[in-house]
């Protein structure tokens, strides 16, 4: 069985102020640094030798596999990038504090904006559209080194993952907006092919 491992980035410098920050770029803070590290040292218990990894154009989805590549003595893996796997876009909500934002718009459309699957922030994506493009990059780029049987490493965001594990847990639309992914928290896949990949943890 070879593996799949998704990892959401440690926390970032706009995670801990309370900011939207979707295609920002902020970097990962002292508690994010030590997420990915313990991340890395969970990985580096399973022995698990990677093929190559993939990550977003954004720093702190980098960074966090920077760490984890250092921490599991794998520091020459072939890495690649995509704006594929970015995080979600926030539109107008980008660089807002939540709370200011439920102030302005309210409690509920702002948790709509947030959570609901096709309902977008103004100038923005839902969830859906963040689908639309990681699904078809991962149906390029990822599914056929999963049917070579590689090892293979993904460092991303809460929402680019929430879209692929919707896919590769067969949850609904419905469902998916309960789900939260949390920060460097290694989500791990058994593989034979595309066709049957199972989730362990």
């Amino acid at each position: 069985m070879s593996k799949l491992i998704l990892i959401r980035h440690g926390q970032s410098e706009w995670n801990e102020l309370n900011l939207f920050t979707g295609w920002k770029n902020p970097g990962l803070t002292k508690k994010g640094e030590k997420e990915a590290t313990d991340a890395g040292k969970l990985l580096r218990e399973k022995g698990i030798i990677f093929d190559i990894a993939f990550t977003s154009a954004l720093k702190r989805a980098q960074d966090t596999l920077t760490i984890i590549l250092k921490e599991i003595d794998q520091t020459s893996l072939k890495i690649i990038k995509d704006q594929s796997l970015n995080e979600r876009d926030y539109g107008d909500l980008s660089g807002l504090n939540k709370d200011e934002a439920r102030k302005k718009w309210g409690e509920d459309k702002v948790h709509q904006w947030r959570r609901s699957f096709d309902i977008p922030p103004p100038g923005g994506e839902s969830l859906r559209n963040t689908a639309d493009r990681v699904l078809p990059y991962y149906e390029r780029n990822i599914v056929p080194r999963i049917n070579e049987g590689l090892n293979i490493l993904i460092t991303a965001h809460g929402n680019s993952l929430r879209s692929l594990v919707m896919h590769l847990d067969n949850i609904s639309s419905e469902d998916i907006v309960k789900l939260e992914i949390g920060t460097g928290v290694p989500l791990i896949y058994e593989t034979e092919s595309s066709e049957n990949i199972k989730r362990v943890n």
